[in-house]
């Protein structure tokens, strides 16, 4: 099993702190197989052995279970084929597949999220169409494959649409092969749900229970509605003071747009910047390596990554290894931490909601909806491809329920 926990730590499949929960689900599931000496790790076996544990475990520790026993499984028939029945004389093509399909996400900077997820997708499907050469695949694999999806795996939409996008990908920009007819797969339905949005008094009661950092990038995510990953990967540049602006680039679909800083936030945000330029003078003191740049810019500016402009405006309090290049340079905060005091701060402020931090993204776009800011506005500040999508927030905002009455409080009324 050592061998098997050295493949996820050099193929970077997972964060180095989940390494030991993905060895722990796969003994696991050896040992469910060394009792039931009828199932040999096949899909239908990792089926019942998830069945047979899922009474204790939440959703997620089964999500996790299964891309743990899934990438052992294309770990060990790649190491021993005689135990499986994947062909290895297509192991090499497939590598080569992996291989050009990570290339090509770099090319088009991908996330190094989505990087990491369609390549599991690649190997759910090679396992899926049994060590096929990828030469050999067509639209029916894939339409079988989402169908297995749907049906057996019954997989929520969302992970259905990431599956079909990632082989999309495959098959477009690696394989060069256009998927036609591709709609008479079985797709999941999407279910179409209203956002949960707090009340303005529901916000402050929040960020009352915030403190520090964490209360100034609540209050940049709701006073400008940006996404969490968009606040996170703010440069200093990015802040304009005296413009009140906050400028977003490469956000969702790789776009580039503007949005409100709000003005009861310089003063904090003033003296935050102060702070973390003592980072960053430390860290050119020490000459540590210069921030990650997006795309090219590394090659293109070499000197950019250490100055001030580009340095995080959300800076780690520590150094780490950076997954691609594995330099060991400054990232900004994780995503966690936010989330996790977003979390107990719902607790502590006795919200009754289920709140996250998108849920203060949501707030913004629905109070300037009752505010009665314009919807193409809105649709530009959230950075919005389709008006449909801001849309959403008309049906929640309360100013659409204005002058409507009960009719159970009409009938009272009249008695």
């Amino acid at each position: 099993m050592e061998e098997f926990r050295q493949y996820l730590l050099k193929n970077r499949f997972t964060a180095l702190k989940a390494v030991d929960f993905y060895v722990h689900w796969v003994l696991q599931f050896c040992n469910y197989c060394q009792k039931h000496p009828e199932d040999d790790y096949r899909q239908e076996d990792i089926d019942r052995h998830l069945q047979s544990i899922a009474k204790h475990r939440k959703q997620w520790q089964l999500d996790q279970a299964r891309e743990a026993i899934e990438i052992f499984r294309f770990w060990k028939a790649c190491r021993d084929g005689k135990k499986h029945s994947v062909r290895l004389d297509t192991r090499g093509h497939w590598r080569t597949v992996a291989s050009d399909m990570r290339k090509m996400m770099r090319l088009k900077h991908l996330a190094l999220r989505t990087e990491q997820a369609y390549l599991g997708w690649v190997r759910r499907f090679y396992l899926f169409v049994n060590g096929d050469t990828p030469e050999s695949l067509n639209a029916g694999h894939v339409k079988n494959f989402m169908t297995h999806l749907a049906v057996e795996r019954k997989v929520s939409a969302t992970t259905q649409n990431q599956g079909f996008s990632a082989l999309l990908f495959l098959f477009r920009h690696v394989l060069n092969q256009p998927i036609e007819d591709i709609g008479k797969a079985i797709r999941a339905k999407r279910k179409k749900r209203l956002p949960v949005v707090l009340t303005q008094n529901e916000v402050a009661l929040l960020l009352g229970e915030l403190q520090g950092v964490n209360r100034l990038m609540a209050q940049v995510i709701y006073g400008g509605g940006l996404r969490l990953k968009e606040c996170l990967q703010l440069r200093v540049k990015d802040i304009d003071i005296e413009r009140k602006t906050i400028i977003i680039r490469g956000g969702k679909g790789d776009k580039d747009r503007e949005t409100v800083l709000p003005d009861s936030i310089v003063p904090s945000l003033k003296k935050h910047l102060k702070s973390i330029r003592k980072i960053y003078e430390k860290d050119r003191a020490g000459n540590q390596p210069g921030v990650e740049l997006p795309g090219a810019l590394e090659r293109k500016m070499p000197n950019a990554s250490t100055e001030w402009a580009w340095f995080w405006v959300f800076p780690s309090h520590t150094l780490s290894t950076d997954p691609r290049s594995g330099i060991v340079r400054r990232h900004h905060i994780h995503k966690s931490v936010l989330q996790k005091h977003i979390k107990k701060a719902t607790t502590k402020a006795q919200i009754p909601k289920r709140v996250t931090v998108h849920t203060l993204r949501h707030c913004f776009a629905t109070h300037l909806v009752e505010q009665g800011c314009d919807i193409r506005t809105i649709q530009e500040l959230l950075g919005h491809r389709h008006l449909e999508t801001t849309m959403i927030y008309t049906h929640v905002a309360q100013t659409n329920r204005l002058g409507i009455v009960s009719p159970l409080d009409k009938n009272r009324k009249n008695n």
